[in-house]
């Protein structure tokens, strides 16, 4: 079986790699989907039925494809993980390239050990390294708060075309990393994602 950890997934010019062994011994692989097996997706998935009670639906698998993923692996098999994806999110009608943040899981068997932290922790790299802002929707504040996370407090909205169309319901759900370009942006203002199917945020 085709495991998934830090040495090449599949046959692409970018291999993932092992960023680094964590203080409880699990390795922390990134990759893209593209570099990704059809075995390492396939645990990946497994995780998210196991974490969410089968409450993950396809589309919710569909959102976590297309970006970059970090998994925490022990002796191969995926125990935590989340996804980034390449969105444009607007701050006060002011574009940002963002890394969207989805398929935070770590296996319940494991919780409580850092894992997750672990990993969100490697998601803060990537996103400094190859985004203007980080964002995310969450009712687990907390967690996220304590890793440099903040609260959007302003409106939110979904872009339909030209069209704004208000989200009330995820006012308050969406956290922001700021850094860099978006250092100074005003958790205030109103805040927008382009549509797409499933859940906009």
């Amino acid at each position: 079986m085709e495991r998934c950890q830090g040495q090449p997934l599949s046959a692409v010019a970018s291999p993932a790699r092992e960023l680094r062994q964590t203080v409880f011994m699990a390795a922390i692989a990134r990759f893209t989907t593209t570099e990704a097996s059809s075995d390492c997706l396939e645990q990946i998935r497994t995780l998210f039925f196991t974490a969410f009670d089968e409450t993950f639906s396809d589309r919710d698998w569909e959102h976590a494809l297309g970006g970059w993923h970090v998994v925490v692996n022990d002796g191969g098999v995926v125990i935590a993980h989340a996804a980034v994806v390449p969105r444009v999110l607007e701050v006060a009608g002011r574009p940002f390239r963002t890394g969207y943040v989805e398929g935070v899981a770590t296996d319940p068997a494991r919780q409580r050990e850092g894992l997750g932290s672990e990993a969100m922790g490697e998601v803060s790299q990537l996103l400094r390294s190859e985004f203007e802002m980080g964002a995310l929707s969450t009712s687990v504040h907390g967690f996220y708060e304590r890793l440099g996370w903040r609260r959007w407090c302003g409106p939110t909205y979904a872009r339909y075309g030209s069209e704004l169309v208000r989200t009330e319901e995820e006012d308050g759900g969406v956290m922001a990393l700021p850094f860099g370009p978006s250092k100074d942006i005003d958790p205030t203002a109103s805040i927008s994602c382009q549509s797409r199917l499933g859940d906009d945020w």
